[in-house]
């Protein structure tokens, strides 16, 4: 799981549990105001809380107002998010604008963007492939070329076997975004982040994005980007505005509509929205919507019907089970007027469930005893391909805080752990970076410290165990959620 670590590396008419505002505000209204009341919010919010591991951030936008916003502390409204392919609907926002300036086509081919990097012979199918194909997934391929490890990346997309006629067969297919990436690069003259700073970023008040690069310096279109959760809600808000921001018509009408609809099929299951069909690096929803998003739970949910935007930023496994209980506890509560004077007992419940809103810490289950006999205590490991030297626990203050201090590769490392309470600071643990991080842990058992460290800017949570017997220490950790393996083989080590 650390190397795919690496590679990614309220408002309630007043009522909040935001850290800081945004330069320009979206407007704040209660739920009732807009046709939802507290009571089903905070349904919601308790559901997604006991039912899903884990929500990090939710906004949710009704008549243009946010009604209801919610961060998991560590998470917070001013940190920016991974979004993973979320950044794919904001490549096809480029793709589209570059079009409405005349910079390129749908229709055209994309060999003709890329004449050096090109087969010697390419196949009649790679000659035929058009924007259009790349913007629908439609590519051709059977399967997803990999370039991320490739010196020319576009090159390597070029040299993957089509053996399906373009426009014919759905692949889901990030490098194929990466070329959109690309090809707004080459007309335009400027990284697709760059390009969408005047045109889009800027108009709708996201401050400071970043967005990944290829080693060629393109911007990696089908994941990299990192905004904040009411940035997402933002861009969602300008889609159901079909285009339109305070007057200004940002993106054409047309291209919003174009995008969204349904450009190709890709199942018939009606229980999945991943069935529902794929439009221009958007998905289909069931109930009429549609959405971008990205691993492990990064949403931008638009429900024309109910003129609604969800933003979700979360670390799950199961990310049908987050639309599901949109569907189940949200939609059936947007009624079409106001609603009665808002219930103070439902909001002063709200306001409280808001503010206390948690990722969930370990659990204290032990009695410290083993505490006295190992703090301080080196334990040494035999050589391991995680690089991992020694271990020692050390007690910090007089709150039962601990500081995990760890050699990886001759460095060392500490992980300040609060109890029952995430402490906030940076980390460089092992294989991962140095980089924004919380920290908490306890003694889970009589014999074992847990520690959990998040990397809040991230849906990355990493769990490590110390399982304490005598002069041994067996340690283990894993991760929340993964795109291969998330728990690592457990290592054994020795007190000095």
């Amino acid at each position: 799981m650390i190397k795919y670590l690496l590679i990614a590396l309220i408002a309630l008419g007043g009522v909040s549990s935001r850290a800081a505002e945004p330069t320009k505000a979206l407007p704040r209204s209660s739920p009732e105001e807009q046709g939802i009341s507290a009571s089903a919010i905070d349904d919601f919010i308790t559901a997604a809380d006991q039912s899903i591991d884990s929500f990090h951030g939710f906004v949710l936008l009704r008549h243009g107002h946010v009604v209801a916003e919610a961060y998991w502390s560590p998470y917070d409204a001013a940190t920016p998010h991974q979004l993973y392919s979320l950044s794919k609907s904001f490549t096809s926002t480029a793709v589209g604008l570059a079009i409405a300036e005349g910079k390129l086509s749908l229709n055209d081919e994309i060999l003709k963007f890329f004449p050096d990097d090109a087969p010697a012979k390419p196949s009649n199918n790679l000659k035929s492939m058009r924007v259009r194909d790349l913007m629908r997934m439609s590519t051709g391929h059977q399967t997803e070329p990999s370039v991320r490890n490739e010196k020319n990346w576009a090159r390597a997309f070029l040299a993957h076997d089509v053996p399906h006629k373009p426009g014919t067969h759905f692949l889901y297919n990030t490098a194929g975004t990466y070329m959109l990436s690309a090809i707004v690069q080459k007309v335009t003259g400027q990284t697709a982040l760059d390009y969408l700073r005047p045109r889009l970023f800027e108009p709708l008040g996201i401050e400071n994005p970043t967005w990944g690069t290829s080693p060629q310096g393109v911007s990696l279109g089908g994941y990299g980007l990192n905004v904040r959760a009411e940035d997402i809600a933002r861009f969602g808000q300008l889609y159901l505005q079909k285009g339109k921001w305070e007057g200004t018509q940002l993106v054409p009408e047309a291209w919003v509509k174009e995008a969204t609809v349904l450009q190709t099929s890709n199942g018939s299951n009606p229980k999945s929205d991943w069935d529902q069909g794929y439009g221009y690096q958007f998905w289909r929803c069931r109930h009429g919507a549609f959405r971008g998003d990205g691993a492990f739970g990064q949403y931008c949910v638009v429900m024309p019907e109910q003129d609604a935007v969800i933003a979700i930023t979360s670390g799950v496994k199961n990310m049908q089970a987050v639309l599901d209980l949109v569907w189940d506890k949200l939609l059936p509560a947007m009624k079409p007027a106001p609603l009665p004077v808002a219930d103070n007992k439902a909001h002063a419940r709200l306001k409280q469930h808001l503010a206390t809103l948690m990722i969930h810490t370990p659990e204290s289950k032990g009695s410290e005893g083993m505490a006295a006999s190992v703090l301080g205590k080196n334990y040494v490991f035999a050589a391991n391909d995680r690089k991992l030297e020694s271990i020692a626990l050390e007690r910090e203050g007089k709150a039962g805080d601990m500081t995990v201090v760890a050699r990886f590769d001759g460095v060392e490392h500490r992980v300040a752990c609060g109890r029952g309470t995430w402490r906030k600071g940076r980390a460089a643990f092992g294989m991962l970076p140095d980089q924004p991080a919380a920290a908490c842990g306890a003694w889970t058992s009589d014999d074992t410290y847990t520690a959990k460290v998040c990397f809040h800017e991230t849906p990355f949570i990493v769990t490590f165990r110390l399982k304490f017997a005598g002069d041994k220490l067996h340690f283990d950790s894993e991760s929340n959620v993964g795109f291969g393996s998330t728990k690592q083989p457990s290592l054994e080590g020795h007190a000095e």
